[in-house]
């Protein structure tokens, strides 16, 4: 159950490509190993998904920056709002908090290096978290998984 949901305001789609940006995490997802160098996420599990936010209010809507003077104008249009992007990962349980921390530092360093250039023409926020269990009900149904269980 290794599914990442990306939250973001609306604005990024015209500045970002987004569908990049699950590929890379659901990549940097299937690349981390547990401390027996096994991995952690089960490739035919890895489930990216991003949704712009149909409505947002970030602070207080980009007076700081525009009274900073960073930014002022938006090379790429738009209100120039701040942006926020909000990752959420639910993975299950069984596995140790150095890898769990491992994860959400592997994941941190694409998002960071992703947003890098989008930051340097605009304030935006970006929150990584990592939920982990209890699941009271977790069903699978899936023919994906066995593309990927072959020995």
């Amino acid at each position: 159950m290794p599914h990442l949901v990306i939250l973001y305001t609306p604005q990024l789609d015209a500045e970002l490509n987004m569908t990049t940006l699950c590929r890379q995490m659901a990549d940097a997802m299937c690349s981390v190993n547990d401390e027996d160098g096994k991995p952690v996420f089960p490739t035919g599990g890895v489930r990216v998904l991003a949704y712009p936010a149909a409505h947002y209010a970030v602070a207080d809507g980009g007076a700081a920056g525009h009274a900073s003077g960073q930014f002022a104008e938006n090379p790429n249009g738009g209100s120039g709002d701040y942006a926020f992007v909000y990752l959420n990962v639910r993975m299950g349980r069984g596995r140790s908090e150095a890898t769990q921390q491992r994860a959400g530092e592997t994941l941190t360093e694409v998002a960071k290096a992703f947003f890098a250039p989008a930051m340097a023409q605009r304030h935006i926020g970006i929150t990584l978290q990592i939920d982990v269990g209890p699941e009271v009900f977790d069903a699978k149904y899936s023919n994906i998984h066995p593309l990927f269980n072959k020995a």
